[in-house]
């Protein structure tokens, strides 16, 4: 047993973990949550200006 053969095991293991990760979740376009952010910190900005 070489010590390649545990590195593999361990690989395989997050292989599978992300795999499984995947389908579950709130799926959101990138673009969405920047513009949400970039919103919500103009708001942010707006309100300290007003206050």
């Amino acid at each position: 047993m070489s010590s390649s053969d545990g590195g593999l095991m361990s690989s395989a293991g997050l292989v599978r973990y992300f795999d499984s990760e995947e389908d579950r979740g709130v799926r959101v376009d990138p673009k969405t949550v920047v513009a949400f952010s970039s919103l919500l910190g103009i708001f942010i900005l707006m309100l300290n200006a007003f206050a």
